[in-house]
């Protein structure tokens, strides 16, 4: 057989009917997963449950998208392109239906899982897709379009949702999004054509049980961890992250003696893949510390309204996605290094400023030290991604962006409990030794403490991630037989 680039793109495709498709869906998917967030404290009056109940709407989206994740390297080898999104699509409206109209809690969980169902099997899709369809020096651009898409639209969220909860209620999150969701399967059903190859890998149960329970049990763990006061000391917790680990490591010793593994994690014999796998996990980690820490801080301790907070970082939102594309871009013609590591550089300072932040630091100080991160994250996320992904075979698309796509969420669920639980720990061990006489408002400035101490740790983190930068080449796509 001639040899031939692995990476070649179909010549008889058409581009931006697939990509309009997959940008509608996204965008809306992706939106959900903090839409619900400002909404949480009504959802609790009105069902009559409690803050750890509520939390399930949230650590259960986050589980099941975890979860089914790695399982889609395995679908896209029996479904088709059309048939993965549109099956994607129709879950996620489905579970927005369910959940507009829920009488009770149970049913709208029940709704938010489905709609994760569609979302988990929708986000792999679009990388792949992109990967298939575009040759490696167009990429960049592409990768771009999709991080507007992946940063701005979870960016929106809460400030949509305060938006609409404030002149509607909470139904109505649910229900703008339906006919959105409908057009998307429309237009796809149209629009969309098969770009994937069908080589209908052989179904191994067995690794699909230890990815759901290893998947699965670390990222129920680290989200249960970051609701509770007992954080990581309670059993159900580290018990839940052992069995989860151990799984993870039996999963991995199965796919190495699979000959067609559900997940290939030979994959990581890229260099580049591997390193940027390391380096996304630490910046999701980083970015994480602030975007979880930052609004509950400027609730708590500037005592603003969940609403004018949401409205606070909505700036930086709109910056990464503007930058997202303009990034891609810049990397097609200039290459990785040229934007990973002064993006680094910027994660480094910001966050480094945000360790000295306190109960008195203007409001604009924030918006404008949150905006830099965000276009810092612009400048490291899809260049080091595509960068990544480039150096595989094509053979490896479909595990590449499912292994990156499950540490992001795994990187997601680990980062909120371990800087939520640094930040009270910190605030706790403030107010106990400290004469409650002697500080006019012990309980700001024990924030502020805990605050300040979760973003040292994010500042070691974000070093580490610059280290890594330094490392970073630019990589080709290899050839195949």
């Amino acid at each position: 057989m001639t040899a031939r680039p692995n990476a070649q793109a179909p010549v008889d495709v058409k581009r931006a009917p697939i990509m309009i498709s997959l940008i509608i869906g996204a965008f809306f998917a992706i939106l959900n997963e903090t839409l619900l967030n400002v909404a949480l404290t009504d959802l609790m009056a009105e069902f009559g449950v409690t803050h750890s109940t509520i939390q399930w709407l949230s650590t259960g989206f986050m589980l099941v998208v975890g979860i089914l994740i790695p399982i889609t390297a395995l679908l896209s080898g029996w479904f088709t392109t059309r048939q993965m999104f549109l099956g994607a699509m129709i879950l996620f409206t489905i579970g927005t239906i369910i959940s507009g109209f829920a009488p009770n809690f149970s049913t709208l969980l029940v709704g938010r899982l489905v709609q994760a169902s569609g979302t988990g099997l929708l986000l792999p899709v679009m990388m792949n897709t992109i990967l298939i369809i575009f040759p490696p020096e167009k990429r960049g651009a592409a990768m771009g379009m999709m991080g507007l898409v992946i940063m701005f639209a979870p960016a929106l969220g809460p400030t949509l949702s305060g938006l609409i909860i404030e002149a509607l209620n909470w139904r109505w999150l649910f229900f703008i999004v339906i006919p959105f969701a409908v057009f998307s399967i429309v237009f796809a059903m149209i629009f969309l054509k098969n770009v994937s190859e069908l080589t209908k890998p052989k179904v191994d149960v067995l690794s699909i049980l230890l990815s759901t329970v290893g998947f699965g049990g670390i990222v129920y763990g680290f989200s249960s961890a970051g609701e509770g006061d007992a954080g990581l000391t309670n059993p159900e917790v580290y018990i839940t992250i052992i069995v989860g680990f151990i799984s993870l490591i039996l999963f991995v010793l199965r796919q190495l003696k699979l000959k067609e593994p559900m997940l290939d994690v030979r994959a990581f014999k890229s260099p580049m893949f591997a390193l940027t796998t390391v380096l996304l996990i630490i910046v999701m980690m980083s970015m994480f510390s602030t975007m979880i820490i930052l609004p509950m801080f400027l609730q708590s301790g500037l005592l603003l309204s969940a609403y004018v907070a949401g409205l606070a970082l909505l700036p930086g939102g709109i910056l990464n996605g503007f930058m997202s594309p303009i990034a891609g871009k810049l990397f097609d013609k200039f290459g990785p290094r040229a934007l990973i590591i002064p993006g680094s550089v910027l994660l480094v300072i910001v966050i480094w400023q945000f360790t000295t932040v306190t109960t008195t630091t203007s409001l604009t100080t924030f918006i404008v030290l949150h905006s830099l991160l965000m276009i810092a994250v612009s400048l490291i996320m899809m260049p080091g991604q595509t960068n990544g992904l480039n150096e595989l075979p094509r053979r490896y698309y479909p595990h590449g962006t499912a292994i990156l796509n499950t540490l992001q969420q795994v990187a997601g669920a680990i980062g909120i409990a371990f800087f939520i639980s640094i930040m009270s720990n910190s605030s706790i061990r403030y107010i106990e030794n400290t004469d409650p006489s002697t500080v006019a408002n012990i309980q700001a400035e024990a924030m502020t403490v805990g605050v300040q101490g979760a973003f040292k740790v994010a500042l070691a983190f974000a070093i580490i991630g610059f280290i890594l930068t330094l490392f970073i080449k630019r990589t080709k796509a290899p050839i195949e037989e």
